[in-house]
């Protein structure tokens, strides 16, 4: 085989060459980038052969959107860009999704597509998949790049991994067209234009003057509360938050993708009294968290009307991004962590007992209520029986790597089931997408190497259904696990006319989903009983090859729009500002 470093081809002068496909698989590797994930096509099919010969893993997905997804998952879980490869046009547009959520979520992600050659595009003769795609990409990143040159991709590299890493990451696309890829360079030439990205995290610590005014606000505090956002995983801050719990007492309210920075165990932890908790906080320490729609913007009936809050954030631009901030603190997280760490030495403070006692209260009184649910055996199974018993089995093995979506399936798995360690919940986040949870399991499972438990909704699982055959051709350790109930939000919905189709939310409710896999070789499970779950989950967890577990609940399981109905608006007039027009009159826990 020929040199694996860079491809040597003799020119008409002899000269030793390099191509640009080979020059940009080195530079990549020396970049550190180890995956790339993709769907191969016109014009860089050979380029994906090169950088899996050169050393690089190919992943390669049924669909772009999931190669962009696995690749975030990757930036999440290492806080270093993981890379998506694309085709031309159609193949590139169908990354543009997941690109803006990772900017939203803030993952580190670079996109690479190829695209039709420039001139012909951009005079608009009718080229092959023609399509300005940097141009495109720019308002779904935070910065899209073009190489017109080879002499140009170590530069278009390592721009890339400063702008996706530095202050609050996200997603950048390189566009690599094919009059590009074409190229060759003097292989001494392009052996010293070669550099690595230097420090493309590099660490901004805060003011010490708003580390003092924030240590003073929560001093004064009669109910401190922190609060602990996806960006202090990201910043693999999780050393740094314990360290000021273990000092302070302070309570914390996890999100979702924070879930496990401290386990979710620990006394501390007000997930169990979420509800009291921002009621009654006096001052808040914002950790890596925005006040958005998740948590309504800091305002309304869910907070305490004269909350004050301290907000750490690396950009500045998302200080008062919905509401005044008493006292911003522009930083990375592990350094502002860090520094508050310090500053206890001279202004230190104790959460009160009777601050803690109450919230303790609160959360065994909520226990108590729903721990029933979670247990129940009643037939047909509902979301809160169904994830119980899962989570019986997570909280057995909690190195697993949770990767969740859906609506209900989605909301109620926050709830239930336990986080031990950091980075090791990934769901949509943010943004609030589906059909990215089958995309992070197989990004999880390539970057760590570890057992991945999916878990879905039938609706949310149909985005991405078919890449059960990309875990199974790589032989990767997910379980997949479904939870039926034949419909979007749940399976009862009645069609208001008279043409007799299914209703808009209505799936196929007598589905098996779990012969998917059977189809490429992975072993399906078939569940209806609590009982059932519990052993057949973990025996899919504990055999590391791709399994699938269909868990069948009820059709009249589940909320409309989840826990999230307020931002479902209904219609003035007509059946459905009255009723949901369902088949059976919904009831909290009336399945249970």
């Amino acid at each position: 085989m020929a040199d694996q470093t860079t491809a040597n081809t003799v020119g008409a002068a002899g000269q030793n060459l390099t191509d640009s496909p080979h020059y940009l698989a080195e530079t990549l590797i020396k970049n550190g980038v180890k995956h790339m994930y993709g769907v191969v096509g016109i014009p860089v099919t050979d380029f994906a052969r090169i950088a899996q010969g050169m050393g690089i893993r190919y992943i390669g997905m049924r669909h772009e959107e999931d190669a962009v997804n696995a690749a975030a998952a990757e930036g999440f879980l290492t806080g270093r860009p993981g890379v998506a490869l694309t085709v031309s046009a159609p193949g590139f547009l169908n990354g543009l999704a997941p690109l803006l959520e990772a900017k939203e979520n803030g993952f580190p992600v670079i996109m690479i597509g190829g695209s039709s050659s420039r001139h012909v595009v951009d005079m608009k003769e009718g080229e092959y998949e023609g399509l300005d795609q940097m141009s495109y990409a720019k308002d779904f990143t935070k910065e899209s790049f073009r190489i017109d040159r080879i002499e140009d991709i170590p530069l278009a590299v390592a721009r890339a991994m400063h702008i996706a890493c530095s202050g609050r990451p996200g997603s950048v696309y390189i566009d690599f067209p094919d009059d590009t890829v074409a190229q060759t360079l003097d292989k001494d030439a392009a052996a010293k234009q070669l550099w690595v990205a230097n420090d493309p995290c590099p660490k901004m610590p805060p003011a010490q003057e708003s580390i003092d005014k924030a240590l003073d606000l929560l001093a004064s505090a009669k109910n401190p509360l922190m609060l602990i956002g996806k960006g202090a995983s990201l910043a693999q801050a999780e050393d740094e938050v314990q360290a000021f719990v273990n000092a302070t007492d302070i309570p914390y309210q996890p999100m979702s993708m924070a879930k496990g920075l401290i386990p979710d165990t620990d006394p501390h932890c007000t997930a169990s009294c979420r509800g009291l908790a921002l009621r009654t906080a006096d001052v808040v320490l914002l950790v890596g968290a925005r006040l958005n729609w998740m948590l309504n913007f800091g305002e309304g009936r869910e907070w305490n009307p004269d909350v004050k809050f301290i907000q750490i954030d690396i950009d500045p631009n998302e200080i008062e991004n919905a509401r005044s901030i008493a006292c911003p603190v522009v930083g990375d997280i592990r350094s502002a962590m860090q520094m508050l760490n310090d500053g206890l030495a001279k202004k230190p403070f104790k959460a009160s007992k009777e601050w803690l006692e109450m919230l303790a209260a609160d959360t065994a009184k909520n226990d108590a209520k729903f721990g029933p649910k979670e247990n129940a055996d009643t037939m047909p199974m509902g979301h809160y029986n169904a994830l119980g018993a899962i989570k019986k089995v997570y909280d057995k093995n909690p190195d697993l790597y949770l990767c969740n979506e859906g609506a209900n399936t989605l909301d109620d798995c926050r709830d239930i089931i336990d986080i031990y360690k950091p980075r090791h919940r990934l769901d949509c986040g943010t943004w609030g997408v589906m059909g990215c949870a089958v995309g992070y399991a197989i990004g999880a499972a390539v970057t760590t190497g570890e057992k991945v438990l999916y878990i879905g909704g039938d609706s949310g699982f149909g985005f991405d259904g078919m890449e059960v055959e990309t875990a199974c051709r790589y032989g990767l350790p997910i379980t997949f696990v479904v939870l039926n109930n034949g419909g979007i939000y749940r399976g009862d919905f009645l069609n208001l006319g008279n043409d007799g189709d299914p209703s808009p939310l209505t799936l196929t409710y007598e589905a098996h989903y779990e012969r998917m896999i059977e189809a490429f070789g992975g072993k399906g499970y078939y569940a209806t009983t609590p009982a059932e779950v519990e052993q057949m989950v973990g025996e899919a967890v504990a055999s590391g090859k791709p399994s699938f577990v269909h868990v069948q609940i009820a059709e009249y399981a589940g909320k409309e729009s989840g826990h999230i109905g307020n931002l479902n608006p209904k219609p003035v007039v007509g059946p459905l500002a009255d009723s949901e027009c369902t088949k059976y009159p919904y009831k909290e826990g009336a399945h249970m």
